[in-house]
């Protein structure tokens, strides 16, 4: 008799877990929520994009180009893309519609992808024990009334919100936000220093070239200017245009050298009066460079040989020193720094109500460098004065010209003691470089719209940088961790049993 009521329990708890499971199926299938439980909410789409996609006046047309024959490591993207455009349908209202397409052998429509700038891409695919090269498409075309937008080739789904919420906007609004990038006084070349970082920039903002020993004034249509890097001297002329170009409300991307590195390691103090303008502001520009234990690895040639080495001179600023309460930097993991300069505010010229932010500090094994700079990777490094470095900054609210030529109470100001970071080799040695950089200009130009969405994924967390203590843990948890649990549980097992064979004995 007790074993038929064990068995009519488990029968009927069955019935109820089952019955359980197709009532909530069933709701699931009439209200559309998700839970993503990673930390950085990666598999879902941000604030930024629900509010994007509400607001759409219009239908807006999502076309995804993706082949079927595609490579193995290919097979799952397309369920993947599909689940994020599902949750921008769900949340447009019915506004976004969403077309998976295989151009197959259709030649008319190759051709029209073409033009639009979806390439034809060639995989190399394992059948019938032979590897042969087939062609397919991984593009996606975003379309709204007679605009459209194409994200080219999709290879994974770690980026693709910011992408594809970046079409939306692109193909709402008709107007780009204009930003200015100083091309005189010695700055980086945007073509052939910053390509990379000058390309994203263009893709999201009308980049106007101001050359300041042409132009007397900066357009009043520029909403930020980027000074990057500057090497030659500015005349009081050009400081007074930028000086103004602030008091009218403009916003100032300073990245500034304090100490310029040239060929063979050879270091000398950077002077151009542009640290001069910017201390008249509160913000100090040292003529000096940070070392710090926290540091990248570089290459260097001797001989025939090379060799890499931790480098000192390029400080790599991780989690815990980033200002977790700025939007801009809240999310980053890891930034390089190549020959970065410190930086320090001078409170008594700061107005009192401006938000001021330390955006980024090395680490507290960190020391500086004057005088005389030796930069020899082998040298015998001696930390002096060891403590955190400022080396980007911001300020926003209140500044008085430096001319004496009026004030403004919407000025912003983000300065950083470096400006090789934003370079092609460092960008693709240090990617959170290129996200800082972006972060960095969406918040003086547009409100930090996209800063979230571009910060989601996480691109470095190096167990280096974890305590040795909690590094013992990890490593001896994984290794005997489950095999003692496996144990316990089995121990845990045989008493239980034993248990109840004892009592149905009785």
């Amino acid at each position: 008799m007790n074993k038929f009521l064990k068995n009519s329990n488990f029968a009927m708890t069955v019935i109820i877990v089952i019955g359980i499971l197709a009532v909530l199926n069933f709701f699931s299938y009439n209200i559309f929520y998700r839970f993503d439980l990673t930390g950085n909410k990666d598999y879902s789409i941000s604030k930024v994009s629900k509010n994007t996609v509400s607001k759409l006046g219009d239908i807006l047309n999502i076309k995804v180009y993706f082949s079927k024959n595609l490579p193995s490591q290919y097979v799952n993207l397309p369920q993947e893309v599909g689940d994020i455009l599902d949750e921008y349908a769900n949340y447009s209202g019915g506004k976004i519609k969403v077309e998976f397409i295989d151009p197959k052998d259709d030649t008319e429509l190759k051709q029209k992808l073409m033009i639009m700038g979806i390439p034809e891409l060639q995989f190399n695919v394992l059948e019938k024990d032979k590897y042969q090269v087939v062609n397919g498409y991984l593009g996606i075309a975003v379309q709204y009334g007679d605009r459209t937008e194409v994200i080219p080739v999709v290879q994974d789904t770690n980026n693709l919100e910011y992408e594809i919420t970046l079409a939306i906007k692109k193909v709402v609004n008709k107007e780009k936000t204009a930003i200015g990038y100083l091309t005189s006084n010695g700055t980086l070349s945007a073509e052939k220093e910053i390509p990379l970082a000058y390309k994203n920039l263009s893709e999201i903002y009308n980049v106007e070239q101001v050359n300041l020993t042409e132009q007397k004034e900066i357009s009043a249509e520029i909403k930020t200017l980027i000074i990057a890097g500057p090497k030659e001297n500015f005349n009081e002329e050009e400081l007074k245009t930028i000086d103004q170009f602030l008091m009218k409300g403009g916003s100032l991307f300073v990245l500034l050298d304090g100490v310029k590195v040239g060929d063979g390691l050879k270091a000398e103090k950077n002077t151009t009066g542009m640290e001069g303008l910017l201390e008249k502001y509160g913000v100090k520009l040292n003529n000096n460079l940070v070392l710090d234990v926290s540091s990248g690895m570089a290459s260097f040639n001797q001989g025939f040989i090379t060799f890499s080495t931790p480098y000192p001179f390029w400080p790599k600023v991780i989690k815990t020193g980033f200002n977790k309460d700025n939007v801009s930097t809240a999310k980053l993991e890891s930034v390089l720094f190549p020959w970065a300069s410190s930086i320090d505010l001078e409170t008594d010229k700061i107005d009192k109500d401006n938000k001021i932010s330390y955006l980024a500090k090395s680490s507290i094994k960190s020391w500086t460098l004057d005088g005389e700079f030796n930069l020899n990777p082998q040298q015998d490094f001696n930390p002096t004065n060891q403590g955190e470095k400022n080396l980007a900054v911001s300020i926003f609210g209140k500044f008085q010209s430096a001319y004496g030529n009026g004030s403004t109470d919407k000025g912003r100001i983000v300065a950083v003691g470096d400006s090789d970071f934003v370079s092609d080799g460092f960008v693709r040695q240090s990617p959170d470089n290129m996200i800082m950089f972006q972060n960095l200009v969406d918040s003086l130009s547009l409100d930090e719209d996209l800063i979230n969405i571009r910060s989601k994924g996480i691109t470095d967390r190096p167990l280096k940088e974890i305590e040795e203590s909690k590094k013992a843990s990890m490593k001896y948890g994984n290794i005997f961790g489950v095999m003692v649990a496996v144990v316990l549980f089995g121990i845990f097992r045989y008493y239980r049993r034993k248990k109840v064979d004892f009592i149905d004995e009785l």
